[in-house]
């Protein structure tokens, strides 16, 4: 009977040190965020999804038409820091990491386009196609964006500055179809595919590790912890290494990502 009873003191004991600890945690967790708050840094995470596309600007005149466009599902992952700066907290500086995709499909027609090719006999060919293009790109990348923010009001918020990406897996891939290449030039023997013939094409290999570019968004405070917000991120270098020559023209991702954030 004693042994019982020590047992449930004990065990008494036992949750009421453990409710103690986790209280005390959670006090001390508190504390941390009320002091960063008041020391002017505030914290985040943000999730949303990218629609956009890899693109030359402005489209130069071998791609004659866009026939078909799909965003396909891009997803984008962030945690960043704001210091906020002066006694009113209007402007401040954000540093973060992303996580995100940068995917399309699309299909065009072109003429005289630079075009490097794999035959259906497992040869390749170099030359100028003319005809259907259909463009496969999924890139995978570590960014980190630095932006200056400033606050409209207690409610919005926008912001703008750089962003600097590393590239972790690329692909840019496709097939031509329903058309023909001159090899080496305009002026040079002609390979026609047509009907069901294609031929595919794979510059993944060419893509550039890195690159940047800058960012422009907006934040809408809809309660007190969860954050509405827009990023359009326009890539400033080509995508593809400077040594690469197939296609002549540079082409840049340029995307919008729309999500919710927690903040802290």
């Amino acid at each position: 009977m004693k042994k019982t009873i020590y047992n449930r003191i004990a065990g008494f004991l036992l949750l009421v040190i453990l409710g103690g600890q986790l209280s005390y945690a959670q006090s001390e967790r508190n504390k941390s965020i009320i002091y960063s708050y008041l020391h002017g840094w505030e914290y985040s995470i943000k999730a949303g999804l990218s629609i956009g596309g890899t693109s030359p600007l402005p489209l130069p005149k071998e791609i004659r038409s866009l026939d078909s466009y799909s965003p396909n599902i891009a997803i984008a992952i962030e945690g960043n820091a704001t210091k906020w700066f002066g006694n009113n907290k209007k402007w401040g500086m954000t540093a973060g990491v992303r996580l995100e995709n940068k995917t399309m499909t699309t299909e065009a027609t072109v003429k005289n386009y630079g075009m490097k090719i794999i035959n259906t006999n497992g040869g390749e060919l170099q030359g100028l196609w003319t005809g259907g293009v259909k463009t496969k790109v999924k890139n995978s990348y570590v960014t980190i964006p630095l932006l200056a923010n400033y606050k409209i009001s207690s409610r919005w918020k926008v912001s703008l500055g750089p962003y600097f990406s590393y590239m972790s897996e690329g692909n840019f891939s496709g097939h031509v179809y329903e058309g023909h290449l001159r090899t080496p030039n305009e002026n040079g023997q002609r390979v026609d595919f047509t009907g069901e013939s294609i031929a595919t094409y794979d510059f993944s290999d060419n893509l550039r590790k890195f690159q940047w570019g800058a960012q422009l968004g907006g934040e809408w405070k809809a309660f007190k912890h969860l954050n509405v917000y827009a990023d359009l991120t326009w890539g400033l270098n080509d995508m593809f290494e400077k040594d690469f020559d197939t296609i002549t023209f540079a082409m840049y991702p340029i995307y919008l990502n729309v999500g919710f954030g927690y903040a802290f």
